[in-house]
């Protein structure tokens, strides 16, 4: 990045940043400032790829995985109808394991997610920070307040591709060492929130860029390595897709329990008593699945940080999938129709929105009833 490029990108985030504090109230100002910033300081680490192909001194491994990035990226537009731009054509290493640090909250006996609103991206239930020791902080602030909160890592985040202009949403050392169906995924699923994205309604955004992320690991698996290599491949994304699924309804399950409990009118501490019970019940259950998957831990850490705000983060990234899945068949599995018709679906009513994800939902197959060709 030339140094005339560095002052007009710093002039550029400074500006929009003064305009959103206006529309947004003093109050944030400090926030958007450390989010302009922190962007300012990922845009401004990064380097072409070709740069870096092109430089001796790149490590040979990470070569090989900028040109298998490129390949993904190329893919995604050909292939599955994502956007032809300036994102991830170039690549920064931040020195750090994350891009950013999410803080998500929820009150003591209620799973409704505490929700930040900004322009752009609407309203939203967690809120993000480039360093892990203001993320922690915040997170104490909600604490205090006698919110349950979770900080958790995140690897990468799209700009939506508003700053494209500005060289567009990098990849990242945090992210580019993956195997392939996970860089793969993560790609495609970052690209798809600059398709669609509804201001707002995190579950249909977050649902719609898993669907994509999905289907599209499998067609490149098929397009890369051929069909027995997808159908391998496919055959390992159904057993993960399986305990994801008991998983999934594991955590439904404890969820319909609690919403029930947060409805009776109970006093505090018989209330939490009750929560304790509930916690407990759970764990006997996950136990009891960790058998039928033959002692598998994936998801250990994910039920020693379980509360209100991860439940309410869970439900966040796939409620819908299941709705998007059977909407691709219907659209005979092309990625431009299903756009369009997920675009369509973007411009409804919420409610309208949701009653017919709703109603795709009730047509979808169970899972392995039918699998998609990959």
């Amino acid at each position: 990045m030339t140094p005339c490029r560095r002052k007009g990108l710093w002039a550029a985030l400074t500006a929009s940043t003064l305009l959103l504090g206006l529309a947004t109230g003093c109050a944030d100002l400090g926030y958007l400032v450390q989010s302009a910033s922190g962007h300012v300081g990922v845009l401004w680490a990064s380097r072409p790829v070709d740069d870096w192909l092109a430089d001796p001194a790149t490590p040979a491994a990470l070569r090989e995985r900028l040109q298998l990035s490129q390949r993904l990226r190329d893919f995604a537009t050909t292939e599955l109808g994502l956007p032809d731009n300036a994102s991830y054509r170039r690549y920064a290493d931040l020195g750090r394991s994350a891009v950013v640090w999410n803080v998500a909250a929820a009150p003591e006996f209620s799973l409704t997610l505490h929700t930040w609103c900004f322009p752009v991206a609407g309203c939203v239930g967690y809120r993000g920070y480039y360093r892990e020791a203001d993320a922690q902080a915040h997170a104490e602030t909600l604490r205090a307040q006698g919110l349950e909160t979770t900080v958790y890592p995140v690897p990468a985040y799209s700009t939506l591709g508003k700053l494209n202009a500005l060289g567009g949403d990098p990849l990242l050392n945090t992210f580019i060492r993956r195997n392939e169906p996970d860089l793969a995924g993560l790609l495609f699923h970052e690209l798809a929130h600059q398709v669609v994205y509804v201001p707002g309604d995190t579950t249909f955004n977050e649902s719609y860029a898993t669907t994509v992320e999905r289907l599209g690991v499998r067609r490149w698996m098929q397009h890369a390595h051929g069909l027995q290599a997808a159908v391998a491949q496919q055959a390992l994304t159904q057993q993960i897709e399986q305990r994801r699924q008991d998983w999934h309804q594991l955590l439904v399950r404890h969820r319909q329990r609690l919403e029930a409990l947060y409805r009776q009118p109970l006093r505090a501490p018989a209330m939490r008593a009750e929560k304790t019970r509930l916690i407990v019940l759970l764990r006997d259950e996950y136990a009891q699945l960790q058998q039928r998957w033959g002692g598998y831990t994936g998801y250990d850490a994910s039920l020693n940080r379980l509360n209100n705000a991860t439940l309410g983060m869970q439900a966040t990234y796939t409620q819908h999938v299941g709705a998007f899945e059977h909407l691709f068949q219907q659209q005979g599995q092309d990625f431009t129709q299903f756009h369009t018709r997920v675009r369509e679906l973007a411009q409804l009513p919420s409610i309208e929105r949701s009653r017919v994800l709703e109603q795709l939902a009730s047509l979808r197959p169970a899972l392995g009833a039918s699998v998609a060709q990959p």
